[in-house]
């Protein structure tokens, strides 16, 4: 979900996971293994021929195309490959020997006993390649390095994107020394003055320069007399255990140190998100609320007699088919002549039709403005525009099945209503008028009395409704009594509810299930902090 920070968030978790796989946990499982000094630095800058002027062999690929290195290289001398055959550091990436490897993520190795043991070098792509795998890809290997060997050149040394990856390395306490490539021997003493003085102000003062000269290569080596303090500097770390150890842990104690920072700027963000798409349900819950309640003002308001179904409710009473129905015994006969030979429904059919489109007219349109609201209000937010994404054309309104099920909706409800009158008439001693007027004349006369409220009418509509309501309450009350019609109307009206609120809930999953994909699972802030803890607390028993 795009809410503010988000992208800064999602890449420090990156970041996070990979150096907890790739260094934490493989160096605190095995502290004895050699250190890993990873070159890393800027397009062109010279790094895999730096590599292979330090074990003086074409280990590492160089030359004018770019990107040059498109997999890592690693070098280490053969007693320590085993550190590096199995899944121990870098556990996503493949193993290959002999030729080089075509998949980006793998991870080239090359034993050479030139390279002292206890050290390796690993070459990786440019950390401001033109191809955004690489540049990843750097990102990650740097994050597994107990030593950066950061490559840069006079041109290029100032860089934004260099100093991005320098002040990481700053804020995680990361062993750091600084090699600047081919430097004209007339700015020799000023640009490694500057570069001093930046790598000071940015909390960088302890890492080491060395400076290489610009100057010729010999077979694409740089000559061992210019190359000597970097590579006796290496040489001699190699052959320190004291000192490996203590670059080790710098690197791993920096590491362990930004932890609980970084594991909080996560869960912060995971609760930012969290509460984000909370705002977000509350929305969708809000509007399709409201329109749930306009709902059960427009059944209850009488306005639903409008139009129509008065019309229809008219011919109905006007023409006493109620009472004739009473009165003669044999309206449901009629009614079924009517219907099944003639093909003409009767007035009660046709009130009981115009009443279900009225429902359905209703309600489709409810729905309507709850997407639009949802929508509206979904759009106000950062993390709702997001999560639209284009979707607010199909998703602002009623989804396209709604006025099919509402149709199914209304005539299971409709015949739960004649249900409803069928088996009221069953336990009274008027079970023969009942039948004699028909169990469909007396389910609509019924269906009129839970919409006949008369708040939403006036002037003549108030006087016509009111009279006809009258007509059905009186008829219903003379055969059921006053209380079971109260309890048949409510039971009808709670059920007709019960229905659009299921439906109301279908449309409303629509946007729910949008927030399904983007919202964090509960408690995960909580668990990422537990673990920090956790992990901090291991440690101070660790070094007691």
């Amino acid at each position: 979900m795009a809410t503010p920070g988000r992208d800064e968030a999602v890449s420090l978790r990156d970041e996070l996971i990979g150096q907890i796989d790739d260094y934490l946990l493989p160096r605190l499982r095995s502290l004895d293994a050699p250190l890993l000094a990873v070159v890393g630095g800027s397009t062109g800058a010279g790094k895999s021929t730096l590599v292979n002027s330090i074990v003086r062999t074409e280990a590492s690929p160089a030359g004018v195309l770019r990107p040059t290195t498109r997999s890592p290289v690693l070098v280490c001398h053969p007693s320590d490959g085993h550190y590096f055959r199995d899944d121990r550091i870098l556990p996503g990436f493949a193993r290959t020997t002999g030729a080089p490897p075509v998949a980006v993520k793998s991870l080239h190795l090359i034993l050479d006993s030139d390279v002292p043991a206890g050290l390796a070098l690993l070459d990786a792509p440019d950390i401001d390649s033109v191809e955004a795998t690489n540049r990843a890809l750097a990102s990650e290997l740097l994050s597994a390095a107990d030593l950066w060997l950061f490559v840069t050149t006079a041109a290029r040394y100032a860089d934004a994107v260099p100093w991005e990856l320098l002040r990481k390395a700053q804020m995680r306490s990361t062993a750091l020394a600084v090699v600047l490539n081919r430097v004209p021997g007339e700015a020799l003493e000023e640009v490694t003055e500057h570069l001093r003085t930046m790598l000071g102000k940015g909390g960088l003062e302890r890492a080491p320069i060395f400076v290489i000269p610009e100057s010729s290569l010999d077979e694409g080596l740089i000559d061992e007399s210019v190359l000597a303090p970097v590579r006796e500097w290496l040489l001699a770390l190699a052959a320190d255990s004291e000192a490996r150890s203590l670059v080790m842990r710098m690197t791993l104690e920096g590491a362990l140190d930004s932890l609980t920072e970084r594991v909080r700027v996560v869960a912060d963000q995971l609760d930012a998100q969290t509460g984000a798409a909370d705002a977000l349900g509350r929305g969708v819950k809000e509007a399709y609320g409201s329109a749930l309640g306009d709902i059960e003002d427009g059944l209850s308001g009488g306005t639903l007699l409008r139009g129509e179904v008065l019309a229809r409710w008219q011919e109905v009473v006007g023409t006493g088919e109620l009472m004739r129905n009473l009165e003669q015994r044999i309206g449901w006969l009629r009614d079924r002549v009517r219907e099944s030979v003639l093909g003409q429904p009767s007035p009660a059919s046709e009130v009981r039709t115009a009443l279900g489109n009225s429902v359905e007219t209703l309600v489709v349109a409810a729905a309507d403005r709850a997407a639009e609201r949802t929508v509206e209000s979904w759009g106000a937010q950062s993390g709702g525009r997001g999560v639209l994404a284009g979707k607010d054309s199909v998703i602002g309104r009623s989804s396209k099945e709604l006025p099919r099920l509402m149709a199914d909706e209304v005539r299971a409800w409709q015949q739960r209503v004649f249900e409803l009158v069928a088996q009221e008439g069953a336990s009274k001693r008027a079970t023969g008028r009942i039948l004699s007027m028909g169990v469909n004349g007396l389910g609509v006369a019924l269906m009129v009395a839970v919409f006949a409220q008369t708040g939403g009418l006036s002037g003549g509509e108030l006087v016509i409704a009111g009279g006809t309501a009258t007509v059905s309450q009186k008829i219903l009350e003379a055969l059921f009594g006053d209380q079971a019609v109260r309890s048949l109307t409510s039971q009808a009206r709670a059920d007709l509810l019960r229905r659009i609120r299921v439906l109301f809930e279908h449309e409303a999953q629509r946007f729910e299930k949008l927030l399904e994909g983007v919202t964090p699972q509960p408690g995960q802030a909580d668990q990422l902090g537990a673990v920090a803890r956790d992990v901090q607390a291991a440690r101070i028993q660790g070094s007691a």
